[in-house]
């Protein structure tokens, strides 16, 4: 497991846009596993920034998001395909039709996951997996609970994460979905190399628990203390108390 810790969100953001983009160079025609929320913002801006100079090139990349929510049409402006236009492939070279959202309006919610996980598997697994975690642990929507969740399901989202997220649906939890659809922590764990961006203030207790405390599923981030390839980046708040249990 690789640390790094920056001075502050920018900075964690080009760390992480950083490696991103060294597995572009790398690898061009490699598949990354994206993620939405306030922490891969300042990443996906960096890129974008990058390939208006012409320091990258995406017109090989394949993409597969994390989750969607459930009922939400793709033109809605909180739609995670929504936000992944906005914030990065309505900015790059990228095909569209090689970047991947689950279904959140398939009717048939077994059908929508069993089509997930044949096009990840169709696009022959993840190079590079970004993840944030939330302040329950969770990683993708995979909630706390009594299993790890293996592939692409259906998940009712706790109280804590849609309060969480009411932010973006003007404070009124009656507009926050309650269901999403998202990878299984099969599907991140069969990633090649993992990175998680976790910043600000709240996200140090649950950061330490994850990484230095038992690996159950009700903490699903846990888990990642498992993978081989794991690299965190983050500010100087969220990691001090796994720099302070590093110390030790």
């Amino acid at each position: 497991m690789r640390i790094y810790s920056a001075p502050d969100y920018y900075h964690a953001s080009r760390i992480a846009a950083n490696i991103i983009s060294a597995q572009v160079i790398m690898k061009p025609d490699c598949v990354l596993g994206l993620a939405t929320g306030s922490s891969p913002i300042g990443a996906y801006e960096q890129l974008v920034r990058w390939y208006e100079k012409g320091d990258i090139d995406f017109s090989e990349v394949t993409t597969v998001n994390l989750d969607e929510y459930r009922g939400l049409e793709e033109s809605n402006d909180q739609s995670y395909r929504y936000f992944m236009n906005e914030h990065l492939f309505d900015h790059i070279n990228i095909d569209k039709s090689r970047t991947h959202i689950p279904s959140g309006t398939e009717p048939d919610a077994e059908k929508a996951c069993a089509d997930y996980d044949s096009v990840i598997q169709k696009c022959g697994g993840v190079d590079l997996q970004l993840l944030g975690i939330g302040h329950n642990g969770h990683i993708g929507f995979n909630e706390p609970g009594v299993a790890f969740e293996k592939g692409t399901h259906i998940v009712s989202l706790s109280e804590n994460t849609r309060q969480a997220n009411a932010r973006f649906f003007d404070n009124d939890m009656q507009k926050v979905p309650a269901y999403a659809i998202t990878m299984g922590i099969k599907n991140v764990m069969q990633a090649k190399k993992i990175l998680l961006i976790a910043c600000g203030e709240g996200k140090e207790e649950i950061i330490k628990q994850a990484f230095t405390g038992p690996i159950t599923p009700e903490l699903p981030a846990s888990v990642l203390q498992l993978h081989n390839d794991v690299t965190i980046v983050g500010d100087r708040m969220a990691l001090s108390g796994l720099m302070a249990a590093a110390d030790r």
